[in-house]
């Protein structure tokens, strides 16, 4: 039941499909933490290992396309997956390979967009965009941050009326829902707007702007969190305004790790009390 934590001994399983950052700030690893802090049993489909670290992206290798097939078949043939979360995919062929997997899963879908690190390292190549459309056309939610809903609409979304439209690209592509993050909106604001928008409704979500810049791996947390509380069941509005509430956690009390910037914190709360809120 919504709202109510699932048992652990037999957890909703969900499964994320990316990239491994090897200094575990973002990608595969932070996707799994957030998943597990959620109460969510997390699964993965490796589709590249990141040379990487809290100061950027030193290499990337994508693995063939058979190999990111097998492991979305090893876990479609044994799990109940209640839902998906979608991040790096780095080529227009694992893009292609991804899809064609998810062609025939029922479950709810979270797609990340991921194009550029944090760091500003490019993590899409360029001809892979065009290959998104059969992905958005699978995303119960698509969670652009608004350079990345910008590079690929030609719209920042600043604006009610310029959130209208960029939702109304995804909306052409097939998307069932888009969050517009607005941590880079007026970054000097004293508030945060986070978007959601549907077909019928636009729901919005404000806060205080947290005066962070250990923020990697930020955009993996939300969408893997949302992607849990799907799982667990949730309806779309209350798992994005729980996965916001604990990214938001995550970056008030970042992991001093690293010599570059930091990165968010999954264990945040852990052994003083912390939980998600329930409500």
């Amino acid at each position: 039941m919504p709202g109510t934590p699932p048992d652990p001994r037999t957890p909703p399983y969900a499964l994320t499909i990316a990239s491994s950052d090897s200094g575990g700030g973002a990608g595969i690893q932070a996707d799994l933490k957030a998943m597990t802090r959620l109460g969510v049993y997390g699964g993965s489909v490796i589709v590249a290992a990141t040379a990487q670290n809290t100061r950027g992206v030193e290499g990337s290798h994508v693995l063939p396309a058979e190999s990111i097939r097998a492991q979305f078949e090893a876990v479609a043939d044994d799990f109940d997956i209640a839902a998906v979360k979608l991040g790096m995919l780095a080529t227009a062929e694992a893009v292609e390979t991804v899809a064609d997997c998810l062609a025939d899963c029922d479950a709810p879908v979270v797609l990340d967009p991921v194009m550029v690190a944090t760091s500003g390292d490019r993590l899409l190549a360029e001809d892979a965009v065009d290959a998104y459309d059969a992905l958005f056309a699978r995303a119960t939610l698509a969670t652009p941050n608004a350079d990345e809903a910008e590079a690929l609409t030609g719209v920042f979304p600043d604006s009610p009326t310029a959130v209208s439209e960029a939702a109304d690209w995804f909306f052409d592509r097939g998307a069932d829902a888009v969050l517009l993050k607005g941590g880079h909106v007026a970054p000097d604001g004293d508030t945060v707007v986070d978007t959601l928008v549907t077909p019928t409704e636009t729901t919005t979500f404000v806060n205080p702007r947290i005066d962070a810049t250990a923020t990697h791996g930020s955009g993996c947390t939300l969408s893997s969190a949302v992607a849990a509380r799907l799982a667990r069941g949730d309806d779309l509005a209350d798992a994005v305004r729980h996965g916001i509430e604990f990214t938001r956690a995550t970056l008030a009390e970042p992991a001093d790790v690293g010599e570059g910037a930091g990165s968010v914190n999954h264990l945040v709360g852990v052994g003083d009390g912390w939980t998600p809120d329930e409500s």
